[in-house]
């Protein structure tokens, strides 16, 4: 499996990993990170599903957005990625950032998704932890990059956590400032963008979060899964921000029962 690349219609590349075949699994990596931060659930579920883990804009090999782009640019590009790849009707997870953009569309294109999955995903932020985040972008905007900031939230002092630690801090160090800075932008702003949307979501709808996770808490998975009409929200314990990475078993075997949860006819319909 190698990094691929796209030229859009509208000329911008984006970069992607793609392995596997059948129903296609689409997936959507958090802010500083990219498609490898997957692999756990790329490596599982390419026995069964046509994998595809994207690159967000400025991250990888995938260019830039234009100017100031909000969370809603970040969905209008992941729903022209997704049909210039020929993906009709996707399973899409979406983790951190990549949550918000999951969750965007399924409400803005829903003839795109068949299921919905959120992992570690924000929703109606206090105030207080929005002005946290609001001040973080603006200190990535200004160039500061201190990665022991994000890494010490999400990850404990176990041995194994360290382990992954020392894997996502390679990523976070060699990532491209401006991208990151853009998205991180975005990601802040981002957490009321669709939430009033989230009873329109008729996409089998999985909420997953980690019970140490402090700012995608499980308060917030809870609100999502009960707003959602198809929703359910999984906690798991003992962990943080990074669940797909540190507790890979449990979350591929949450993502393989939503995987396996039966669609609406009107869904069912649209896949045929």
């Amino acid at each position: 499996m190698t990094l691929q690349t796209l030229r859009l219609s509208d000329g911008q590349q984006i970069s992607y990993l793609e392995v596997g075949q059948g129903e296609p699994l689409i997936l959507l990596h958090g802010v500083g990170m990219c498609a490898e931060a997957w692999g756990p659930q790329i490596a599982h579920f390419a026995k069964t599903n046509r994998v595809i883990a994207l690159d967000m804009p400025g991250h990888g090999l995938s260019d830039l957005l234009p100017g100031q782009p909000e969370l809603t640019d970040y969905v209008a590009w992941a729903a022209k990625t997704l049909r210039q790849l020929g993906c009709s009707f996707v399973n899409v997870a979406g983790h951190s950032m990549g949550a918000l953009i999951a969750a965007g569309l399924a409400v803005d294109h829903p003839d795109l998704v068949l299921r919905l999955a959120v992992l570690n995903g924000v929703y109606r932020r206090t105030p207080e932890a929005r002005a946290a985040v609001q001040a973080r972008a603006a200190a990535l905007a200004n160039g500061a990059n201190d990665i022991d900031v994000p890494l010490t939230r999400w990850f404990s002092d176990s041995a194994a956590d360290q382990i992954v630690r020392a894997q996502v801090a390679g990523w976070l160090k060699t990532v491209n400032l401006q991208g990151y800075a853009a998205a991180y932008r975005a990601f802040a702003n981002g957490d009321m963008a669709y939430a009033e949307a989230w009873p329109k979501i008729q996409s089998p709808a999985l909420v997953l979060t980690a019970s140490g996770d402090a700012n995608s808490t499980p308060a917030m998975a809870k609100a999502m899964a009960k707003a959602a009409p198809m929703g359910q929200a999984v906690v798991i314990e003992g962990h943080r921000h990074m669940v797909n990475l540190t507790a890979p078993a449990q979350v591929n075997a949450a993502l393989a029962t939503w995987l396996a949860v039966p669609l609406l006819a009107a869904k069912k319909g649209m896949r045929a």
